[in-house]
């Protein structure tokens, strides 16, 4: 994989000798800008090389082991005569004497297409009849599960609660059956956990990579 390199020219793109660019993109002549907002600029982006490097090498170090342990099945399934093929994900690797441990999680990302609201059309036929009775609550239920976050997009994990409501009406079902229809796996990611046994015991401890954790 290739790192970043610090240069002048990723630093400050397109900015002529002479001059630094400004928070609202005006070129400034050098001997305008203040010595401290030069020192600062300066220590800033020394920072910021020092960081993408450092994310570089993790990229860089994912990579390796991700291909090692890839490596490493396909070794263990030739044990039993079988090849495997495609995603390698939800596993759990253990050093001999179970004082480490790495656990690889491919999660999938879920998305509703156009289902979707034909099911909350029947839901709301749905309690549009119950009206005289608990429609009012259910109707908050509904709401809730269906609102978007700030990215507009509808919670699976709300949604799939209403699937679980145990309500024996035919139109409901039908709004059941289109929710799960409605469902597609737009994607995947996979995740790299590391972990050690605290002393003697059951537990173990993640080896954090996030900074804010350290």
């Amino acid at each position: 994989m290739q790192t970043t390199e610090l240069t002048q020219e990723n630093i400050r793109p397109n900015v002529p000798h002479g001059y630094m660019r400004n928070a609202q993109g005006h070129l400034v002549p050098d001997e305008l800008v203040p010595d401290i907002d030069k020192a600062r600029d300066e220590l800033v982006h020394e920072i910021i090389g020092n960081a993408e490097r450092m994310r570089d090498q993790m990229a860089a170090f994912k990579e390796t082991v991700m291909g090692d342990l890839r490596a490493f099945v396909d070794l263990s399934a030739e044990k039993y005569g079988v090849k495997m093929g495609g995603s390698k994900g939800n596993t759990t690797f253990a050093s001999y004497d179970g004082r480490y441990k790495i656990r690889i999680d491919v999660s999938e990302y879920i998305t509703f297409d156009e289902r979707l609201q034909i099911a909350k059309e029947l839901i709301d036929r749905c309690i549009h009849k119950w009206a005289q009775g608990s429609g009012a609550e259910i109707r908050a239920l509904v709401e809730h599960a269906f609102q978007t976050d700030k990215e507009g997009k509808i919670s699976v994990g709300r949604v799939l609660g209403l699937t679980r409501l145990k309500i024996d009406d035919e139109q409901w079902q039908s709004a059941m059956k289109a929710v799960h229809d409605s469902m597609q796996v737009s994607g995947t990611t996979t995740y790299m956990r590391i972990y050690r046994r605290v002393g003697d015991s059951d537990q173990y401890e993640q080896l954090s990579l996030d900074f804010s954790k350290l």
